[in-house]
């Protein structure tokens, strides 16, 4: 089963922060957004795509308990915590973060002149409890040029960790390019299309900042009509743990 969602089927939040503004596309339950059809997709809970304006500042906030992944589509992250350690991104590097027992961190935009647009998913750690940890990974767009790149998972030791169910892939897709990518059962796939397209999804068409939630299929197969950037994200459908949230 393939569910397309189209850019204006997924909320948009805009509000002022610090030196500045957000805008986001939030494709599931958060803050003032209540979606009931889209609480969360297996382990993951969070998926929102935010652009903060040239020197914008996210404050220092609170959390705990979840697994965060954050990935820069544009311009230059920078991660800072109650510490003051940050670190940070570049277009197409990643950033995993286990919030565990709690921390409070703050995302900015680490250019006064140019926007910063970021894609930041929280998944449900597998336990409570969990020790506060950050670690980033810098790749590079050859790397993930017309194929799915790992960047982070639960059992592949080569990338970034997260402790829950979940795999972060990343690709640049040429114009007129082909990719297949096999889904493991009891698993499903989340498909973001963050710049270029349309693709050609199996039967169906994705325009720019389209979605798709696939589930109980084998494979998923993807043609480009333009330079495109994707995240895909393999979740798993039936942790247990994810219940006890």
């Amino acid at each position: 089963m393939i569910e397309i969602r189209k850019p204006d089927e997924i909320y948009q939040a805009y509000g002022r922060i610090k030196h500045g503004t957000f805008n986001g596309h939030w494709h599931f339950s958060f803050g003032e957004n209540y979606d009931p059809n889209n609480i969360h997709f297996g382990t993951l809970r969070v998926f929102n795509d935010d652009t903060l304006s040239p020197g914008a500042i996210w404050p220092l906030h609170h959390h705990t308990k979840n697994e965060v992944v954050t990935y820069c589509a544009e311009g230059t992250f920078k991660h800072a915590d109650e510490n003051g350690e940050g670190g940070i991104l570049k277009k197409g590097w990643v950033q995993h973060t286990t919030i565990g027992t709690g921390m409070e961190h703050s995302e900015i935009n680490n250019n006064p002149d140019k926007p910063m647009r970021f894609i930041q998913m929280w998944f449900f750690p597998e336990k409570l409890g969990l020790t506060p940890s950050v670690e980033q990974m810098e790749v590079e767009k050859i790397d993930r040029t017309n194929k799915f790149l790992k960047l982070v998972s639960k059992h592949d030791k080569s990338v970034l960790p997260i402790r829950s169910d979940a795999n972060v892939y990343s690709s640049f897709l040429e114009k007129e390019q082909n990719i297949t990518f096999q889904i493991q059962d009891k698993w499903g796939v989340y498909l973001y299309i963050l710049e270029g397209g349309p693709v050609h999804l199996n039967n169906h068409n994705l325009e720019q900042l389209s979605a798709a939630k696939i589930k109980n299929e084998n494979k998923i197969n993807l043609h480009s009509e333009s330079d495109t950037e994707i995240l895909l994200i393999e979740t798993y459908l039936q942790a247990d743990y994810i219940s006890k949230y």
